[in-house]
């Protein structure tokens, strides 16, 4: 049960974010076995000033299209399942919203099933 948070600048990428959303969204389901009902996002867009980054970091040469894609999900993914993941889902943003690749940034945190309550104060995967 990943939890994905999506963090953009406001404009121009408001219009985007529900398909970038979808496009992560495909991009689990394809790579990492994620289920098809299994969605929990939050799709963010902030102010100029409150992203900051670094434009040519690494050499990868970023602009205000940045996008932020942190995901939480349970640990068990092989290192090519995620790296398939980030090109994937690289893929299907650049074609549903002209978002280049080098402003695609990605986290991803892994943890276990003690660490998740989908509600009610119960941790369901323990079960």
């Amino acid at each position: 049960m990943p939890l994905v948070r999506i963090d953009v600048l406001s404009e121009p990428n408001d219009d985007r974010l529900p398909a970038i959303g979808d496009a992560v969204h495909q991009a689990m389901t394809e790579t990492i076995n994620v289920p098809v009902d299994d969605r929990f996002q939050i799709l963010s867009s902030h102010a100029a000033g409150r992203v900051r980054y670094d434009p040519s970091y690494l050499g990868v040469h970023r602009d205000d299209d940045i996008v932020y894609i942190a995901i939480t999900m349970r640990a068990g993914r092989t290192d090519e399942q995620k790296t398939a993941l980030y090109r994937r889902a690289t893929e299907l943003i650049a074609e549903s919203t002209g978002i280049e690749p080098r402003n695609v940034f990605f986290t991803l945190t892994e943890n276990h099933e003690a660490d998740w309550s989908l509600g009610g104060g119960v941790a369901q995967m323990l079960r």
